[in-house]
């Protein structure tokens, strides 16, 4: 394979008077050299400077914009902390207003149940205090009535007309002493 590489190259070296891939025509050389470097200057006079300005700013905002993108991530995170703390003190708070509502709802309770006691007293007491009463008043018209059933029962027996006033007098301060025995 080698030897076809090599037969092939000298294929082409027989053609160098006629121009072939590998011939260099020293004309044509020069004239290249000349056009580059012509190139290179204009390039260089009027393209190379708004390139490379051109370059320099995209460099610039890339960095701006990274620049701000790293102050946007930090402004981030002390937003996100600062978050977190105001999160952290609603929730002391609000456990606080929890905490107080209970208290005052056991307080309240408390109260309550101090007034309720206080009123089934007072009702206990007034009760009582009626019973009482009606007891006097049941106690003293049943007397009454006795006094008038011995007055009508001893004018009976005794035939005899007999003051109904002083007779009541008399049976009331029997029963009382009849009472107090």
């Amino acid at each position: 394979m080698l030897s076809y590489i090599v037969l092939a190259f000298s294929h082409f070296a027989a053609e160098e008077s006629g121009g072939g891939l590998l011939s260099v025509n020293g004309g044509l050389a020069f004239w290249m050299v000349v056009t580059f470097i012509l190139l290179l200057f204009i390039l260089k006079r009027f393209a190379w400077k708004p390139i490379l300005s051109a370059l320099d700013e995209r460099e610039k905002s890339i960095r701006d914009s990274l620049e701000l993108a790293e102050k946007t991530k930090e402004e981030s995170k002390q937003l996100l902390e600062e978050n977190k703390a105001h999160l952290q003190k609603a929730d002391e708070e609000a456990r606080k207003i929890v905490n107080q509502s209970r208290e005052f709802a056991e307080k309240m309770k408390s109260q309550i149940i101090e007034e309720s006691k206080i009123q089934a007293q007072k009702l206990i007491a007034d009760a009582s205090n009626e019973i009482d009463r009606k007891k006097q008043e049941a106690f003293n018209e049943l007397k009454n009535q006795v006094a008038e059933i011995s007055i009508i029962a001893a004018e009976k027996i005794l035939k005899q007309n007999i003051d109904n006033e002083k007779n009541k007098v008399i049976v009331n301060n029997y029963l009382d002493e009849i009472s107090k025995n």
